[in-house]
């Protein structure tokens, strides 16, 4: 089957329509950006989360749950003014979350910190040193490489990057009762690239989207290709459209 095919881009088109709907947020990582208030904090609490996405929902959702607590909702004043610190010591080698040690997230949450204070935020870092989606992925590694992120953020973009990928569909999608848009002003949807991950790729191999049998950041570049030929303003409505097809799918 190809990707051309009339009947697999009716279905992917169907998926994304019936999928991108206020009931997404239920059990996703997103809906946590929507339990806060104001830019600052959506953007900050999208970015810990999106970081934190990996592994089992029933696991990971409860961490992200406890730095929202922690926080009070204030993510952003609450990495800003250090009290993080009081959660995460460099010191401490028990693990918080999976691989990702207390130390491993001081490290992490002690980068992200540095760069609110000499770049405002996230968003701003972001605009002064990228025009589109892979530069947006890029500029994120190469920030965490230099400073620390302690294993969370990958170190370049030559991996699928699926959590960052994931984190700029959040940011740059407007108009979605899923994504929030704070960047559309300056990245172009139609240059992001689909979160990437095993189970996406298997999907997609079954629709004949693409061969590849890594989750490369090559095999996460031809698959966002393939999308934007069924979706052309807007190639990230596939990944509601592979959601909603491994949920329907036989």
């Amino acid at each position: 089957m190809s990707y051309s095919s009339t009947s697999v881009s009716e279905q992917l088109r169907h998926y994304a329509k019936c999928y991108e709907t206020a009931r997404f947020l239920v059990g996703d990582p997103s809906w946590f950006m929507h339990q806060v208030s104001g830019v600052a904090n959506q953007e900050a609490m999208a970015f810990v989360a999106a970081s934190l996405s990996y592994g089992s929902r029933k696991q990971f959702l409860p961490k992200i749950q406890v730095i929202m607590d922690a926080a009070g909702g204030q993510v952003d004043a609450w990495l800003r003014s250090g009290r993080f610190l009081q959660m995460f010591r460099a010191d401490d080698a028990s693990s918080f979350y999976r691989l990702y040690t207390h130390a491993a997230m001081h490290a992490f949450l002690s980068t992200y910190a540095r760069l609110l204070a000499e770049c405002g935020t996230l968003g701003a870092y972001v605009k002064a040193h990228a025009c589109d989606g892979y530069g947006a992925v890029e500029a994120i590694t190469s920030y965490f490489r230099q400073y620390g992120s302690g294993g969370v953020i990958p170190k370049d973009a030559t991996s699928a990057c699926k959590r960052i990928c994931m984190f700029l569909r959040w940011m740059v999608r407007s108009d979605s009762p899923v994504d929030l848009g704070l960047w559309a002003d300056f990245i172009d949807r139609r240059t992001l690239l689909m979160p990437l991950d095993t189970h996406v790729l298997q999907e997609a191999q079954r629709l004949g989207l693409v061969s590849s049998r890594t989750a490369s950041m090559t095999a996460c570049k031809k698959l966002t290709a393939c999308l934007a030929e069924i979706f052309p303003s807007d190639p990230l409505a596939g990944d509601f459209a592979l959601f909603g097809y491994g949920v329907d799918a036989p």
